[in-house]
């Protein structure tokens, strides 16, 4: 490993290290939390705002509530699958504090999708918002889950507040679909029953399982990244002490409108936690005109985001007109940070965009250009304890480049070495020898190292495709497009989207002449979530492919034959 050059770039009083064992474990920091900052609002969503001293004791009791369910005991996996509710951050502590393992699940899954998450995490329980309970009716028959517990969106809500919500949301926007599963448990039932058991202690060590974060695959189907408590809490000091010289603790207010099932979101709200921070959970960030009201609402200091969040907001009615005179911190991740939108940003709000990257794998913080940096179209420095190199095909440590000769002799692989880096892949031996070598996490992301000590992606080893920030797999895409009876053969590959980064574009040989692009559409949001889903239908009379075969996905992104 070359000298870490990019120390000399780190920012004045940066520390080269972190302790990775400041706590014994997630709900270690949550206790000391809980007890510094007992009285202060710790999280808000729909009206109501929650303390730390609640959040101890909801989380506690819904701990106390799992340990009574048959079967389950520590290490368990449960699932949540839900969007930013108070209920997430209690069942997620609740979990951990039982000795569990999270499964954070994308509420907007596919029966099959979910299924196959459910099958391979083997979790034994579920919480699940209502309106998807219709989608797991039709798979938990054939998966391991014993025990449901169904919440409504308005259940943290106070009377009659609670009742109102939930009966608008059920009865007049009818966004509950029916469903029916036997023995589900409600929420706040599950509340009460905890309330009324005592929690037995569970020793929790840092290198237990916190959560499965589930992540695609080059076979299509994802895996679960095996995210110790240890890798949590180390990425927490990391991304934390990058971010935080100016925060006051109990006094900031964090701005969460991506969703805690993300292991973006999930982690920076767990590191913002640390100075008492009142973190507003955004339930619908797609809906700009209320994002925009919740944000004039408070004085607001850190915000976390996505390229198209930021660029939806700059073209909001109203959002100009916010007072930012608070604002402290943005950081952008999930997607580069495009250059137009970082500019318009500053603009706006007097506050540059901090980009960071990183990857499930690495829980996810890798590297972060430093606060207040102006835009550079990198991805910036390594975070403390976090060694990053580019490797060549051989897996030699390419050099940096100076900025003279050819880039391509400098451009390799690039690879994370640190606390933060996963165990591996949940039961899946094969793949995690595959991302893992001698100690480091090969990302799958091409790059170079500048003289500074700054990486800047240029491509993908992997043909990933980036929508708003959420990996799309093309080999799950293509397996989905295949299965209608009118494809011969098909492929998929990203193309630049003005709105979301990326657009999933697919190129089909049609064995029924008369197939329309509507029509595959149509199979596919049957099988695929949303951000999935193609938004470019083009028909060929054959694929560019390799002598052996495969399909050459870069050509595919050209224009169709005449």
């Amino acid at each position: 490993m070359a000298d870490r050059i990019w120390l000399r770039s780190y920012p004045v009083g940066m520390p080269a290290e972190i302790d990775a064992d400041a706590f014994g474990s997630i709900p270690d920091l949550l206790g000391k939390i809980a007890v510094k900052f007992a009285g202060r609002p710790a999280f808000h969503n729909l009206g109501r705002t929650v303390s730390y001293a609640e959040l101890e004791r909801l989380s506690r009791d819904f701990a106390a509530f799992l340990q009574t369910l048959p079967g389950m005991g520590k290490g368990d996996r449960v699932a949540i699958m839900s969007p930013n509710l108070l209920q997430y951050p209690v069942a997620l502590f609740g979990i951990l504090r039982a000795g569990m393992t999270v499964v954070n699940v994308n509420p907007l899954y596919t029966p099959r999708e979910l299924e196959h998450q459910l099958k391979d995490s083997g979790a034994k329980a579920i919480v699940i918002l209502e309106n998807f309970a219709s989608v797991l009716q039709q798979v938990v028959a054939s998966t391991p889950v014993e025990h449901v517990i169904t919440t409504q969106i308005g259940d943290m809500l106070p009377r009659p507040k609670r009742w109102l919500v939930n009966l608008v949301i059920k009865k007049v926007k009818k966004m509950v679909p029916a469903w029916r599963i036997e023995r589900a448990i409600r929420f706040r039932t599950a509340l009460a029953r905890g309330a009324a058991t005592a929690l037995r202690p569970v020793e929790v060590s840092r290198e237990d399982l916190a959560f499965l974060q589930y992540t695609g695959g080059t076979t299509g189907l994802s895996k679960g990244a095996m995210l110790t408590h240890r890798n949590i809490l180390a990425n927490l000091e990391q991304t934390g002490v990058w971010v935080s010289a100016s925060f006051r603790e109990g006094a900031e207010v964090v701005i969460a409108p991506l969703p805690m099932y993300h292991i973006f979101c999930l982690t920076s709200t767990l590191s913002f936690m640390k100075w008492g921070s009142l973190i507003v959970l955004v339930t619908n960030p797609r809906d700009l005109p209320a994002l925009v009201k919740e944000l004039g609402r408070w004085k607001w200091s850190v915000m976390t985001g996505v390229n198209t969040l930021f660029n939806g907001l700059l073209n909001a009615p109203g959002f100009d007109k916010l007072d930012f005179s608070t604002l402290k911190v943005v950081v952008g991740g999930g997607a580069a940070v495009q250059k137009p939108v970082a500019e318009r940003w500053e603009q706006a709000t007097r506050r540059g965009i901090t980009e960071a990257y990183g990857l499930t794998e690495a829980s996810p913080g890798v590297c972060a250009n430093p606060l207040g940096a102006p835009w550079r179209g990198t991805i910036g420095l390594p975070f403390p304890s976090t060694d990053v190199s580019i490797r060549g095909a051989d897996f030699a440590e390419l050099p940096p480049w100076t900025g003279e000769g050819d880039i391509e002799k400098h451009t390799g692989e690039i690879c994370v070495r640190g606390p933060q880096v996963m165990k591996g892949y949940w039961n899946n031996a094969a793949e995690t020898a595959k991302v893992m070598q001698d100690g480091w996490l090969k990302t799958g992301d091409v790059g170079h190292l500048d003289a500074d000590g700054y990486f800047t992606i240029t491509d993908r080893k992997k043909d990933m495709i980036l929508v708003s920030g959420f990996n799309v797999y093309p080999n799950e895409i293509e397996s989905v497009v295949a299965m209608h009876p009118g494809v011969l053969e098909c492929g998929v590959v990203g193309v630049p989207d003005a709105r979301t980064g990326e657009a999933v574009k697919v190129v089909i040989v049609r064995k029924d002449p008369g197939l329309t692009p509507d029509a595959v559409l149509e199979h596919c949001r049957l099988q695929l979530t949303g951000y999935k889903l193609p938004r470019h239908v083009e028909f060929r009379d054959a694929l560019p492919k390799t002598p052996i075969g495969k399909v050459l996905r870069r050509e595919l992104r050209g224009t169709p034959n005449p």
